[in-house]
């Protein structure tokens, strides 16, 4: 009787043993999350978040993807490989022109993290030594592109305020556009200026968001798919986000190393971006109404749409803490 129940016991552990085992991995959700750059500050928190076992905490098993810039993360999230797009606001114009996802978190707001920056020998130390300046941007209808037109309106010199030149993306463009006096200026990442300030190519000027204001600099958005067959997932990583964003609030050492590994620039650098960019976070991942209303403008403006889109039909705020 005595080995009966012993071995009566043996069997009830294992039951409980793999009951739990299956219950764990029932609540853990796997999620493909698409990055639309692997430096730009907004998209960040997904992987500190990632890499302290935050979204893990929150029974979501996340999968990373890094693509170069939102057009081919949005066209990973039409094809169905992606649940989970991290970029920013200026993506709601292609939810506008169809492609399968919402925004669900304003991740920031304003845009300190790009900024304009000069040759380190430049005679140029104020906005206003920039006006008749030749500017380079990444690329015509970018982002950089419209807040190069932004600092014309700001400022009240008018569409030839600046001469705007598109250079492409990256510091070895901006480096050779410097060197060669192709540009004055340039618009791009802050974090790559202030790198360039360390060997003496470049300086950082002012972060764009001296002048202009929030606008939905970062975003994520979640496929329409995941929305409607797991919208508790959907819950779980804006909780897991938000979660996130207040660790790195807290912990600039920590944050500041983990996004060293991730985007390669040394941590002297990035603990001063850190200062720069830390308070554009939103705490709540809800979309506020300066931010719709200035991307809504910034579409007009950079002709990417047809007509004027319904903003509030591209983006929800119900899975954001109540």
């Amino acid at each position: 009787m005595t080995k009966l129940l012993h071995w009566a016991g043996s069997i009830a552990a294992l039951a409980v043993t793999v009951g739990l085992t299956i219950s764990g991995a029932s609540a853990t959700t796997k999620l493909v999350v698409g990055k639309a750059s692997r430096t730009a500050d907004p998209v960040l928190p997904v992987d500190v978040g990632y890499k302290l076992g935050i979204f893990k905490k929150h029974g979501l098993d996340l999968q990373i993807i890094t693509f170069a810039g939102g057009s081919k993360m949005t066209t990973a999230m039409t094809a169905g490989s992606i649940d989970i797009g991290d970029g920013a606001g200026t993506e709601l114009a292609l939810v506008a022109k169809g492609v399968p996802m919402k925004g669900i978190c304003e991740a920031a707001g304003p845009v300190p993290f790009i900024a304009i920056g000069v040759p380190f020998d430049s005679p140029i130390h104020s906005v206003a030594d920039l006006k008749g300046k030749r500017i380079g941007f990444s690329s015509a209808g970018s982002l950089t592109d419209w807040l190069t037109r932004e600092l014309n309106r700001k400022e009240g010199w008018g569409p030839q305020g600046v001469i705007e030149a598109p250079i492409g993306n990256g510091a070895a463009n901006i480096i050779s556009a410097f060197r060669a006096r192709l540009i004055d200026a340039d618009t791009g990442d802050t974090s790559l200026f202030l790198a360039m300030e360390e060997n003496k190519t470049g300086r950082l000027l002012v972060p764009v968001s001296t002048y202009e204001g929030s606008i939905a600099s970062g975003a994520v958005y979640a496929s329409d798919r995941l929305i409607e067959n797991n919208p508790e997932a959907v819950r779980a990583f804006v909780a897991a986000w938000i979660e996130s964003v207040n660790y790195m609030r807290s912990h600039k050492a920590e944050t500041v190393k983990i996004e060293a590994e991730v985007t390669g620039f040394p941590e002297s650098v990035l603990a001063k971006d850190y200062d720069l960019t830390i308070g554009m976070f939103t705490n709540d991942c809800k979309f506020d109404a300066a931010s719709i209303a200035a991307l809504k403008r910034s579409f007009s403006d950079l002709k990417l749409l047809p007509t004027p889109p319904d903003m509030a039909t591209l983006y929800t705020n119900a899975f954001t803490p109540k």
